[in-house]
């Protein structure tokens, strides 16, 4: 235990951002750069090592998560990563983009301010790095099998990473010009910049792994012939088909899905655009949906200079405590919450719903029409007499995703089976019907956390290993079917 009276010796401190007037004049991360390292061995210090740590459950990865606490009280870097990468492959992802489900279940936030455990991750991954501990892993021996694996999101880089420690040669496959996903392309610079991409690749290609990058499987290589040519096959091509919004208008100008809008803002950072082709500057905008990935919109909106900026969301605001009946501890509570992007300004509007939009003679967006909506038996209806309109010159639709690309032949041209919720259908060692292809990630379990992704990852590349080598000292965090307490 790090210290017994830490929790009650130091109240909750997390990493500080930097002013809403600087950081929205740029792209690089909203924190305060080495502002968290000052205060990790306090931080770390409140946690109690508990007899049964829940955060272990709260976490899909099972992240050992007292152990690397003591270890970062004690400023033990060394074996705080040690024990960090035992679980999670990459910790500087998931300690800037995860909801932190594992602080929801700290035994400590059950009446106090649960231990910073996100910050406390990103810290020792951090130091690590800046201290040369991450080293690439080359296997000691080749097993001289083949695995392909589809897609370089979270979960396609676990698996890919897994694979090649285990002696396989792993390919991996990237439809976009870059590796990364939607780490890349998904998640706007100033969550994450790109760079802690850019290193983990240069690690897994120095072990081994090659990136192939630029061809879409199902249309530039079809499927059939990725499977005669590897041992296994392993998708992680995400859910990828994004709800829509079938209202009248919804052909005008200037409406966009988000990830039509947020990775086109990325490519000017990678130098591809000097201006985005799709820009907020000057507009007033409007993001349908309340989530991460609107905020995200929002956030980037911001950057780009937009007059005004609007968040719509369907269902009512949350609440900002804990409900004890309907969300008991140590389940992950949907609450109100207030991400970077929406501290540096715009407006959130809670329980309405687009009727249809407006435009000019031209063609392009200028209103969006909504209505009041409430619950009532148990359904959404609109209330009489609360329709208006706000002005909307460019709109992004945040309202999540419904499974994976069936347009590009991937599907079809595998023979894959897919389940009641229109997922890839799986076992529990993560195989599809077709003999030798696996699938991990969204595109089985439907759209989820990064955390899921990783250890979805990490346990397929077990399954892939088991068959084809017989044993697998690899470790499988999961099941397909597996819950962490309700996230």
């Amino acid at each position: 235990m790090a210290d017994p009276k830490g929790f009650l010796n130091h109240g909750r401190e997390v990493a500080r951002s930097r002013p809403v007037s600087e950081r929205v004049k740029d792209w690089n991360e909203v924190y305060v750069p080495g502002s968290l390292l000052p205060i990790i061995s306090k931080q770390a210090s409140r946690c109690m090592d508990c007899g049964i740590p829940f955060c272990h459950n709260g976490c899909p990865l099972g992240n050992l998560i007292p152990e690397w606490n003591d270890y970062a009280y004690r400023e033990d870097w060394s074996a705080a990563q040690e024990r960090l990468h035992a679980t999670n492959n990459f910790p500087e992802f998931t300690g800037r983009l995860c909801p932190a489900p594992c602080e929801s279940a700290c035994v400590l936030g059950i009446n106090q301010p649960a231990v910073t455990i996100k910050n406390v991750e990103v810290s020792i991954i951090d130091k690590a790095w800046e201290t040369g501990g991450v080293a690439p892993q080359i296997p000691e021996r080749l097993s001289g099998k083949t695995v392909a694996v589809v897609g370089s999101g979270p979960a396609g880089l676990a698996a890919a990473q897994q694979l090649t420690r285990a002696g396989h040669t792993v390919a991996v496959y990237e439809r976009a010009d870059r590796v990364g996903g939607l780490l890349r392309y998904g998640i706007p610079e100033f969550k994450m910049e790109k760079r802690h991409i850019n290193r983990r690749i240069e690690q897994m290609r120095a072990e081994g792994t090659r990136f192939r990058t630029g061809i879409e499987i199902g249309r530039d290589l079809k499927a059939t012939d990725l499977k005669k040519r590897y041992d296994a096959v392993v998708l992680a091509v995400g859910a990828t088909t994004a709800r829509d919004l079938p209202v009248p208008g919804r052909e005008l100008q200037g409406i966009h899905q988000a990830m039509e809008y947020l990775p086109l803002a990325n490519k000017v950072q990678e130098g591809d655009y000097v201006t985005a082709p799709i820009s907020a500057e000057g507009k007033h905008v409007v993001v349908i949906g309340g989530g991460d990935t609107g905020a995200d919109c929002v956030g980037t909106a911001h950057r780009q200079g937009a007059a005004s900026v609007t968040q719509l969301e369907i269902m009512p605001r949350p609440g900002e405590e804990r409900n004890p009946v309907s969300q008991p501890w140590p389940t992950f509570p949907m609450l109100y919450k207030v991400t970077s992007a929406h501290e540096e300004g715009g407006e959130r509007v809670y329980s309405v719903s687009t009727t249809h939009f407006e435009g000019d003679e031209d063609g392009n967006v200028q209103w969006l029409h909504l209505v009041e909506v409430e619950f009532v038996d148990g359904r959404l209806t609109r209330k009489p007499g609360t329709e208006r309109k706000i002005p909307a010159q460019l709109v992004t639709l945040a309202m999540g995703f419904t499974g994976t690309d069936r347009d590009n032949g991937l599907v079809d041209q595998f023979g894959l089976e897919l389940d009641e919720r229109g997922n890839i259908a799986r076992d529990a060692d993560f195989r599809t019907n077709v003999p030798g292809v696996y699938v991990a990630g969204d595109a089985g379990r439907g759209q989820s956390l990064i955390v899921w992704a990783i250890a979805e990852g990490r346990s397929a590349a077990r399954g892939v290993d088991r068959a084809l080598t017989g044993v697998s000292d690899l470790p499988a965090p999961i099941r397909p079917t597996d819950r962490a307490l309700m996230v």
